[in-house]
C-alpha cells in the first residue's frame, strides 16, 4: 500500500495539474459538449485513464482505489466531465481486467494503453437502469461464438469507445443468468446512436447502443458464463467510491468559490462572511466535506486490501452526492442572483453535481444496499 506521504505527493501533482490545465477549459468543455483533447491527453500523460489496468500495462501496483479516488476528486474540484473519463475508463476496463482470459489480456491491453483506446460499460437498459436483474439483451451461444441482440442506453462515452463490456442474459435463471462480453466497436450489427443532451457533465458523450445479431468470439465472455451479476457488483465496489469522490471534488469547488465570494462581496455594510447565516452555510458545507471523506477513502481503503467494502462504498457515494448536491445548491444562494448566471461556475457545478445522485445506482437503491448490509450484519 502506499503511504500517507506517497498519497499526498501523488495529489498534489493531480492537483496542480487540474488547476493550471484543466481548469482554464471547464466553462468552454461545458458550452461546447466536448471534452477537449488537450485535457484527455493530459489524463493519459498522468497515468490516469490506466490505473486500475495491471501494472506491466500502466496501471498502479498498489492502492488503486485510493489513487483513482485522489484523480477524480481533484480534477472534478474544476471539471465534473474531466472526472468522469476516468471513473468511466475504470468501471468500463474492470470486467476485462478482472475477467478476461491472459490471451485477450495479452492481445488488447498494450494496443489499447498505445493507441489510448477508450471503454464505456453497456448494462442500463430502456426498462431497466439500478435493476440489474432485469437486462433483456440476450447472448446465445452458436458454437464458438456468441449471438448477442438487444439494446442499451446511457452509454457514458458510447459514441467515442474502442471497447464496450457488455451484460447480457445468457439464461433466465434472473440475475444469476448474466454474463459480460467484450465487444468491439466496429463489429458488425453494433449501431450507436445520436448522442444525448444532458442537464450537466456536458463534456462526456452519452448515447444508446443496439445490437442486432452482433457476433463475439467464446474467447470474448468475460468471467464465468451467468456469474455476470458478481462481476458488476465487483465493479461497484470499486465505482462507487470513485463517484463519491467525484461529489466529493465538485461540492469542494463549490466551497472554494462560496468562501472566496463570501469575503469579496459586501451587503449591509459588512463581508457577507460576517453575517452569521453564511457561516452557518459555511460551517455546514465544510462539515459536510470532511464526512464525505471520511466515508469516500475508508471505502476505497478496504477495497485495495480486498475486503468487502459494499456498504461504505454505497454509504460514500450517496452521502457524499447528497452533500454536493446541497453544497451546490446553498453556494448559488451565497452568491444570490450571480450564482444563476453561467459567468460564474457554481451553476455549472450544481448541475453536474445532480448526476453523482442518479448513476452507478441511484440514491435510492444505495439506501436499501446499506440496509441490506446493515440487517446482515447484525443477523
Amino acid at each position: 500500500m502506499f503511504n500517507n506521504e506517497e498519497l499526498r505527493i501523488v495529489a498534489d501533482t493531480i492537483r496542480r495539474a487540474a488547476r493550471e490545465r484543466i481548469a482554464p477549459l471547464a466553462a468552454a468543455v461545458d458550452a461546447s459538449g466536448e471534452l477537449d483533447d488537450e485535457v484527455l491527453s493530459l489524463l493519459w500523460d498522468l497515468g490516469l485513464m490506466t490505473v486500475v489496468f495491471p501494472p506491466e500495462h500502466g496501471g498502479a501496483g498498489q492502492s488503486q482505489g485510493a489513487l483513482l479516488c485522489t484523480a477524480v476528486e481533484e480534477v472534478a474540484r474544476h471539471c465534473a466531465s474531466s472526472a468522469l473519463m476516468l471513473i468511466v475508463q475504470a468501471v468500463g476496463s474492470y470486467p476485462l481486467v478482472h475477467g478476461g482470459r491472459p490471451e485477450l489480456l495479452a492481445r488488447l491491453l498494450p494496443r489499447i494503453v498505445e493507441n489510448r483506446e477508450l471503454f464505456a460499460l453497456l448494462v442500463s437498459e430502456p426498462d431497466g437502469g439500478s435493476d440489474v436483474g432485469s437486462i433483456r439483451t440476450k447472448a446465445v451461444r452458436d458454437g464458438d461464438e456468441y449471438v448477442i441482440t438487444g439494446a442499451k442506453c446511457f452509454a457514458s462515452n458510447g459514441p467515442v469507445a474502442s471497447y464496450y463490456t457488455l451484460l447480457a442474459r445468457t439464461s433466465e435463471n434472473g440475475r444469476n443468468g448474466l454474463s459480460f462480453f467484450l465487444v468491439e466497436c466496429d463489429t458488425p450489427g453494433l449501431e450507436v446512436g445520436r448522442s444525448e443532451k444532458k442537464l450537466g457533465q456536458r463534456g462526456s458523450k452519452i448515447c444508446s447502443v443496439y445490437l442486432d445479431g452482433v457476433r463475439v468470439p467464446v474467447g470474448n465472455l468475460l468471467g464465468e458464463e451467468n456469474k455476470g451479476f458478481q462481476l458488476s457488483m465487483k465493479d461497484f465496489d470499486m465505482s462507487r467510491p470513485a463517484i463519491g469522490a467525484q461529489a466529493l471534488g465538485i461540492a469542494e469547488g463549490a466551497f472554494d468559490q462560496m468562501v472566496r465570494y463570501s469575503r469579496e462581496r459586501k451587503t449591509f455594510g459588512q463581508a457577507l462572511c460576517e453575517h452569521q447565516m453564511i457561516q452557518q452555510i459555511i460551517a455546514d458545507s465544510a462539515t459536510l466535506i470532511e464526512a464525505s471523506r471520511g466515508l469516500v477513502y475508508r471505502a476505497a481503503d478496504l477495497f485495495d486490501r480486498g475486503l468487502r467494502n459494499t456498504k461504505l462504498a454505497s454509504m460514500g457515494k450517496l452521502f457524499a452526492s447528497d452533500a454536493a448536491m446541497k453544497i451546490t445548491t446553498d453556494a448559488i444562494q451565497v452568491f444570490g442572483g450571480y450564482g444563476y448566471m453561467q459567468e460564474y461556475p457554481v451553476e455549472r457545478m450544481f448541475r453536474d453535481a445532480k448526476l453523482t445522485q442518479i448513476f452507478e445506482g441511484a440514491n435510492q437503491i444505495q439506501r436499501l444496499v446499506v440496509a441490506r448490509e446493515v440487517l446482515k450484519e447484525t443477523a
